[in-house]
């Protein structure tokens, strides 16, 4: 039977330790233990950034940094960090705006009986991305995890 795949292997490590240590940051800026932030977006570290940083280290660590795998992790390592702090981010801001109007609406209708307004069961998720400082420090969790891997192998 053949061995899985070091890289990939080390790349969702990556992700499974930054997502663990949600718990913890958010433990600590919050003062409570909260076990479900181990499956959530955003918060710190991001595990996006965790994983794609991984995998661009591990790769570059044992092919080097000018092999085309290497320019290929990196590169789309990049794109997804940039995604994360950026679209995803923006998509999550707008969501609160949203939850917060339909919560003004609701408070208003109150005082209209002839307006009607159904309100939504659930909200729209708003913790969708990152803050820069969290996609800087899943990178910074993921080169040290896929260089430790690399040199453990080797």
């Amino acid at each position: 039977m053949e061995k899985m795949n070091r890289g990939i292997i080390t790349a969702i490590s990556a992700i499974g330790i930054a997502q663990g240590l949600k718990i913890l940051t958010y433990r600590r800026n919050n003062g409570e233990w909260d076990i479900k932030q181990a499956a959530t977006t955003g918060g710190m570290p991001s595990s996006h950034s965790a994983g794609v940083s991984a995998l661009a280290a591990y790769i570059a660590a044992n092919k080097g940094s000018r092999h085309t795998e290497t320019a290929l992790a990196v590169t789309f390592g990049v794109i997804v960090m940039y995604d994360a702090q950026g679209i995803r981010r923006h998509t999550g801001e707008i969501a609160q705006l949203v939850n917060d109007l339909e919560d003004n609406f609701a408070a208003i209708s109150g005082d209209f009986p002839s307006f009607e307004f159904v309100e939504r069961e659930n909200e729209l998720k708003e913790l969708l991305g990152h803050q820069p400082i969290e996609v800087l420090g899943g990178a910074v969790l993921g080169v040290l995890l896929g260089y430790l891997s690399a040199k453990l192998e080797g």
